[in-house]
């Protein structure tokens, strides 16, 4: 696992076209590779972790400031520091009030469920970067997308994922302030409320996703 550093910034790339900025989306993605963390990746070059996970995804263009600072970004070996658990735990949450279980989420991430479970029950105060990455990463895939219910056992899985969402006034994801869930002591201001989401979820492939274990909380 490794952390971002700064790197003597270079000169802006004198054509700012297409290739430069396929250079910064994949210099991302080797830096999140290396163990790098969009949080950590956005701190060494001076943005918004927002940015940063935009960018690697094809949401954002880059723009020459951004490209500069992403590849003037080292990596370097990292303390492996945990850190607070509070908004993992809320986009768990919103998921479940989609009808996204426990389990369900614990594959896509590449996690085991039993984490997945003390993370949504609150039993977990801190977490990984890397695991709170992937499940970050989940969670901008499906905060908007329904559970699937293609069988009786995808149907009861989400049927029991919106009750326990119920019980517990979980809030949905269109409820949460984006600028402030990774805020330690961040509180949504409403509970639980239905939400139909705009689709069906996809599913999410884990070819290259090494699986973590329990200890990675």
């Amino acid at each position: 696992m490794a952390t971002a550093t700064l790197a003597p910034a270079g000169p802006i790339p004198a054509d700012p076209c297409q290739p430069v900025y396929t250079a910064a989306q994949d210099h991302i993605r080797a830096l999140y590779a290396s163990g790098g963390s969009y949080r950590s990746i956005a701190a060494a070059a001076g943005l918004a972790p927002t940015t940063v996970k935009d960018l690697a995804s094809g949401r954002r263009p880059a723009t020459p400031y951004t490209t500069t600072a992403l590849l003037a970004v080292t990596t370097a070996p990292p303390p492996r520091t945990p850190v607070d658990a509070g908004g993992t735990r809320l986009r768990l949450r919103a998921l479940h009030v989609m009808g996204h279980g426990s389990a369900r989420i614990a594959r896509a991430a590449g996690a085991h469920p039993d984490t997945i479970r003390a993370l949504v029950r609150g039993d977990a105060a801190t977490i990984s970067p890397k695991l709170r990455d992937a499940i970050t990463a989940v969670y901008d895939a499906w905060w908007d997308k329904r559970a699937p219910a293609r069988t009786s056992y995808e149907r009861g899985a989400a049927t029991a994922a919106r009750k326990r969402a119920v019980t517990g006034d979980w809030c949905a994801a269109a409820a949460l302030d984006d600028d402030q869930l990774d805020m330690p002591g961040y509180r949504p201001r409403q509970g639980w409320k239905p939400a139909t989401g705009t689709g069906t979820a996809p599913d999410i492939c884990l070819t290259a996703r090494h699986h973590q274990t329990k200890k990675d909380t």
